[in-house]
Order: structure tokens, then C-alpha cells, then sequence
């Protein structure tokens, strides 16, 4: 089976694609599931949430994009499947969707943060903030590391992947980059584009959106994986991702929360009642990846 990964065509289980692993039989040992993340640099947990929570919340939010005339009604409404001329959507920040009790009830559950006291050996929080999306047809991420967005409060901070939904590879599955986590390994990538802060910088954010391109500089080999309803995947702000491509005509419903220990600093820009965001990033043009790239020598 091909799929599309930013401006490429993967093999699933080809040379450049892989499997994720999920960590299911280390669940109750949290020095396991450290160590687990130490060497793979993320953790997949299948039903890390209550499938019916997300159930939930995902009749919610598409009851959202409905009333909003984003979905095509000779369809049922689960299926998520897009309007014509319809683009989706961010969902998150201020957005009212992203407020939705049935949505907050997934990604702030007493269970989900107990769980995260658990890995992190203290009491956790997660931003007020969410990022919610609606992928449409075509949508993806590039490939890029999480702490060029959020790295002015602690950088022991973690991203959890939550799809809404059953997302097939076709949809647009998050992928992970194989040891991209290791500062040995990808050194010269975190001396260089890990030092970055996107508002600071006012810097394109994706590193790339060329996955076989990052492979054969860097290393390591992209990991994917189907999810169904309650399964979820985090990872560290050096861990590189990005996703498939969403080739369906149906929206990926998906979110990235954040969660990181109450008692270290948090990034102020996505905490607080009303968290401010971004401040300066794309006020004027950024400067494209390709020339920072080619100052930094990667």
C-alpha cells in the first residue's frame, strides 16, 4: 500500500515507513513506559482514552462543523464527510469547538492527567490552549519539532496525538521520525533548528515536507500506525513528526494537547484564561525554511 507524505509517496512497511509500537504491555510501570520513551521517543497507548469520551466528543465537534455547513448532509454525519467548496478548519485557541465539554472531557480527564502525574513523577497540568483540526482533503503536517512553538517554559513537556475518530492511514495518520529524539544522533538538527522560536525568529515552522529527504541526511525511518477511537500517541518537544496526507474526502478529526509537570515553568503563551498564542510569528513574512536552512548548514 502508497501513501502520501508531504510531496512524496511512501510504501507502508517500505524502506521508509514503518510501524509504530504500541506500549500497552507497560502499562502500570512507569519506569518501563520512561524507558520505553527513551529509546523510542514516544509512547503509544491503544484505549489511553475512554472510547465512548471520545465517541463523544467527536459527535459533538461534528455536530459543530455542521451547523457550520461543512459537511455534506446525502452522507451520514459520522462519516465526517466534506461539503462541497468546504475547507475545514483550526478549531482550537478561542474557538468555541475546542470549549466543548464533551471535547475538554477527553483531553483534561482526572484519568488522563493521572496518568501523566504518573510518567512525569509529579502532579501535571496541560495548556489551556488546545489545537483541534479538521484535516481536509489533502491537508497534512510537515515535518518538525514541537519546541520551535513552545519552548520558553519547561522542556520537559509532552505532546499527546488524540484522534477523534478512527483514522486510517489514508486520513492522514501522525507519523514519528525513528531516533529523532536522540541529541546524538540528530545534533547538529537541535543545535540548529531546535534552537528556534517561531515568534522570536519569525521563521517558517516546518523543518520539511519532504520526508525521504530528512531520511537520507539524518537517518532514522518514518513510523506510522491506524487508530481507532481511544488510542493515543505522545512524544517530546526534540521527537520530529509530521503526518500523512488526508487523501479521503471525509475530515480527520484530530487534537494535540499538552502536558508537562504543575510545578515546572509553562510557555505563557498557551496558559491563562485566555492564552495569547502567538505574538509576532507571520506578522510580516517569515522567512522560508529553505534560506534558514541554508544559513545553518542543514
Amino acid at each position: 500500500m502508497n501513501v502520501q507524505m508531504g510531496t512524496r509517496e511512501l510504501e507502508v512497511g517500505g524502506r521508509y515507513l514503518g510501524f509504530l509500537r504500541d506500549s500497552n504491555d507497560l502499562l502500570g510501570d512507569f519506569d518501563a513506559l520512561r524507558a520505553r520513551y527513551a529509546e523510542d521517543g514516544y509512547v503509544l497507548v491503544r484505549g489511553l482514552h475512554k472510547p465512548a469520551k471520545v465517541r463523544a466528543a467527536r459527535k459533538a465537534l461534528i455536530e459543530s462543523l455542521d451547523a457550520a455547513g461543512q459537511l455534506d448532509r446525502n452522507f451520514p454525519l459520522d462519516d465526517a464527510m466534506i461539503a462541497e467548496g468546504a475547507r475545514g478548519a483550526f478549531q482550537g485557541g478561542a474557538r468555541a469547538a475546542s470549549r466543548l465539554p464533551e471535547y475538554l472531557a477527553v483531553v483534561e480527564a482526572d484519568e488522563l492527567l493521572a496518568f501523566f502525574a504518573g510518567f512525569l513523577q509529579g502532579p501535571s497540568i496541560t495548556f489551556d490552549f488546545k489545537w483541534l483540526r479538521a484535516v481536509p482533503t489533502g491537508g497534512f503536517t510537515g515535518s518538525h519539532y514541537d519546541v520551535v512553538y513552545m519552548g520558553r517554559g519547561t522542556l520537559n513537556l509532552f505532546t499527546l496525538w488524540t484522534p477523534l475518530g478512527r483514522v486510517t492511514y489514508d486520513m492522514g495518520t501522525l507519523a514519528i521520525l525513528q531516533g529523532s529524539h536522540k541529541a546524538d544522533e540528530f545534533a547538529r538538527l537541535r543545535e540548529t533548528y531546535g534552537k528556534m522560536d517561531v515568534d522570536r525568529d519569525n521563521v517558517e515552522g516546518w523543518f520539511s515536507s519532504d520526508p525521504i529527504e530528512i531520511v537520507d541526511k539524518f537517518g532514522g525511518r518514518w513510523l506510522t500506525t491506524e487508530f481507532e477511537p481511544g488510542d493515543a500517541i505522545f512524544f517530546g518537544m526534540y521527537t520530529m513528526h509530521g503526518s500523512l496526507n488526508n487523501i479521503t474526502n471525509r475530515f480527520r478529526l484530530s487534537c494535540d494537547t499538552r502536558y508537562q509537570r504543575a510545578d515546572e515553568p509553562a510557555d505563557e503563551r498557551w496558559v491563562g484564561a485566555e492564552p495569547k498564542g502567538h505574538t509576532d510569528w507571520n506578522k510580516t513574512p517569515a522567512l522560508p525554511m529553505a534560506e534558514a536552512r541554508e544559513k545553518w548548514g542543514v
